[in-house]
């Protein structure tokens, strides 16, 4: 089960705290068993400041606790400190990351089950998408999308499965398969019937809990040639 520690602190000396941070974070390489960890202040009080410090489990923090380097870098941040800091520890009972939700939603809702009205629920309206199987570098327009896909499901009856998904920042990374049965007009194809695979790489950047720009990147020369066009 994942543990999360929150340490909270008043301090007026943010920047040598940050620094203290920094060495810690580099004497520990290869040590550490915090996953992640994130530094918020307070808006109504600049002086106050959370951290929140992501580990595997309970056993691997009380491991991390336990490393000197932890241990001296501890007491030089008290030191900073506008008085003891306060930690709350939280073993992790439901751990949902919003984005790579959303992302599936397309892949999933929008792409394989057709609801193409969930795409305005998805997508920016200004939503910018970069395409290797296109000609031009980037093209506006959440109806860029609705098209895509309109063109896929009339010429493939397909999946997709999701091989891995990762998330940092903004931006959710998926790899997947795609499978598909040839049953219409693809790229001036007439159909086949043929069963097809061929996999792919796809970045969302998302704004406001919207996707904002995509990267598509997939093995399109490999599905042109099970169609027999290459």
């Amino acid at each position: 089960m994942k543990f999360v520690q929150i340490i909270d602190c008043k301090t007026d000396r943010f920047e040598d705290m940050d620094r203290l941070m920094d060495q810690w974070a580099d004497q520990t390489k290869g040590k550490r068993t915090a996953t992640h960890s994130l530094i918020g202040k307070d808006r109504a009080d600049g002086s106050h400041f959370v951290e929140i410090v992501e580990f595997p489990s309970y056993e691997a923090a009380m491991k991390n606790s336990k490393l000197p380097e932890t241990d001296r870098i501890f007491q030089e941040m008290v030191a900073l400190c506008d008085g003891m800091p306060t930690f709350t520890d939280l073993d992790v009972v439901r751990d949902e990351q919003l984005n790579q939700s959303t992302s599936r939603r397309f892949f999933d809702e929008i792409a394989v089950g057709g609801n193409l009205d969930a795409i305005d629920e998805v997508f920016a309206s200004d939503y910018t998408d970069h395409d290797i199987g296109k000609e031009e570098d980037a093209v506006v327009g959440s109806a860029t999308i609705r098209s895509d896909v309109s063109g896929w499901r009339s010429a493939f009856d397909f999946t997709f499965d999701i091989d891995r998904q990762v998330c940092e920042g903004d931006d959710v990374v998926t790899l997947w398969t795609w499978t598909g049965t040839h049953k219409g007009d693809f790229m001036g194809i007439a159909p086949t019937g043929k069963q097809c695979t061929m996999t792919g790489t796809t970045i969302f950047r998302f704004k406001n809990d919207k996707i904002k720009e995509g990267w598509w990147h997939y093995d399109l020369l490999s599905l042109m040639r099970q169609l027999g066009a290459a």
